[in-house]
């Protein structure tokens, strides 16, 4: 009957051992889970930030690109009316030439008709010369104006790619903890 009881207390013994590792294996999955929990929702808020961040800079592109738009926009309009003040100056140009011809065959070379209308030539050439200059600055920063439309372009794609990567890893997020909540 020794030999029996000494049996039996260990078979019991052996029972409850193993219930208690059941246990032990049972609670440490479910913490298992609550940490993956904690880890996928640390994820998603960072996710956010990130999104939230990236969306910051879409909306600072898309201002400095119309921003940079308006002075193209208004260096082509100044570029036009350099332009057309190259026309006029030309034109006036042509008009004191054959008026100083006109004064040189009239009056003499030396007159003092003739001084004043050389003066006047020489005026209107500084005045297109002037112009012209006035032109090329202008075009030149219409040119670097559309250097800096086209680096935002570039850089509010990159911020709307890195956006929706955001958002689709906060979603992943979202499917990860709604998994681990449910256990699908």
């Amino acid at each position: 009957m020794k030999i029996e009881s000494i049996i039996r207390h260990c078979l019991t013994g052996i029972a409850l051992f193993g219930l208690l590792a059941i246990g032990a294996w049972a609670q440490s999955s479910s913490g298992t889970q609550t940490t993956d929990q904690q880890q996928d929702r640390k994820d998603l808020h960072q996710d956010r930030r990130d999104r939230n961040a990236d969306q910051r800079d879409i909306n600072r592109d898309r201002r400095d690109l119309n921003k940079d738009r308006a002075d193209r926009n208004a260096d082509n309009r100044d570029i036009r009316h350099d332009n057309r003040d190259i026309r006029h100056d030309r034109t006036d140009l042509g008009k004191d030439r054959s008026q100083l011809a006109k004064d040189n065959q009239q009056y003499g070379k030396n007159s003092a008709q003739s001084q004043a209308e050389r003066k006047d030539f020489r005026t209107d050439r500084r005045d297109l010369n002037h112009d012209r200059t006035d032109r090329n600055k202008d075009v030149r920063d219409r040119n670097a104006d559309q250097r800096d439309i086209n680096k935002d372009k570039r850089e509010l794609h990159a911020d709307r790619k890195d956006r929706n990567k955001d958002q689709r890893d906060i979603n992943k997020d979202k499917k990860d903890l709604h998994k681990d909540k449910h256990g699908k």
